[in-house]
């Protein structure tokens, strides 16, 4: 039996490479992307080829403050998406990375720590969810893009790029100043009812810099958020699939967490903008 070199807790996922070399910072060509992270590379993602580790290929992206590591297959033919380790149980995407910033790669420092603090091998142990929790937990894991601070009280908000009542909430939470107080974080779940506001919210999805775009959008920009065609909306139609499963018809569908534990929605802009902001749950 051959010996195995390399465990994987990873994703894998079949497709075909392009077939012209990328070439970067690094001496010399560099192997072949696959066309899915040169898609991300398009849409403002940074890239970097984290070299060759037990005949793998790996490369890491970079986009919206969030690090993916992809590893190609040797026979160039599929690819995989996760943390590569050794038949030891070594990390060895940390050695990698970690190699990559001693070579004095900057765009490394803004990289967080490779979170590996489970143990895959044990198995979550069931909990019931009341419907707004597992309402809550949909949202949570929708793809959303945010406006304001972290670390302030979250409200969540599926919006349609040319909802005018969406642009009256969000104008109205920018005009209370209650980003620049850090009384709430925006996260907006951009959907779309129709074939351009879809592209256009895929576009968002996608954008290195949603929230400029977003308000510059609601302010009249015809460039800020466009149709393109070219743009993946997998992300946007996920978005969709959770807003038809719920029922939600109307555009803003605001949710939130409210003081008391509770989880709240408020079909349409509130009436009482304020009111909405003050009753956020400052917990997680």
């Amino acid at each position: 039996m051959p010996r195995i070199t390399a465990l994987f807790t990873i994703t894998l996922f079949t497709v075909f490479l392009m077939t012209a070399p990328w070439t970067a910072r690094a001496q010399g060509p560099l192997p072949e992307m696959p066309a899915p992270i040169q898609n991300l590379v398009n849409e403002g993602a940074q890239v970097r080829y984290l070299g060759n580790d037990h005949g793998l290929d790996a490369w890491l992206t970079l986009k919206n403050g969030q690090e993916q590591y992809f590893y190609v297959m040797p026979d160039k033919k599929a690819f995989m998406m996760g943390i590569l380790f050794d038949a030891e149980g070594k990390v060895v995407t940390v050695d990698q990375v970690q190699r990559l910033r001693a070579q004095g790669d900057t765009l490394l420092e803004t990289l967080s720590d490779i979170p590996i603090t489970e143990d895959p091998s044990k198995k979550e142990s069931f909990e019931f969810k009341t419907p707004s929790e597992q309402l809550y937990a949909d949202i949570e894991g929708s793809n959303w893009i945010s406006i304001g601070p972290n670390g302030a009280p979250v409200i969540y908000a599926f919006v349609d790029p040319q909802c005018p009542h969406c642009h009256e909430f969000v104008e109205a939470l920018r005009k209370g100043q209650y980003f620049e107080k850090g009384q709430a974080q925006l996260r907006l779940i951009p959907i779309g009812l129709k074939d351009e506001t879809r592209a256009q919210a895929a576009f968002l999805l996608a954008s290195p810099n949603p929230e400029e775009r977003w308000f510059a959008h609601m302010s009249g920009d015809p460039e800020a958020l466009p149709a393109k065609a070219d743009i993946g909306q997998q992300g946007v139609q996920r978005n969709l699939a959770i807003m038809q499963s719920w029922k939600f018809d109307v555009t803003p569908m605001i949710i939130y967490r409210a003081k008391d534990g509770t989880v709240k929605l408020v079909r349409g802009a509130p009436q009482d903008t304020s009111a909405a902001i003050n009753d956020l749950s400052t917990g997680k």
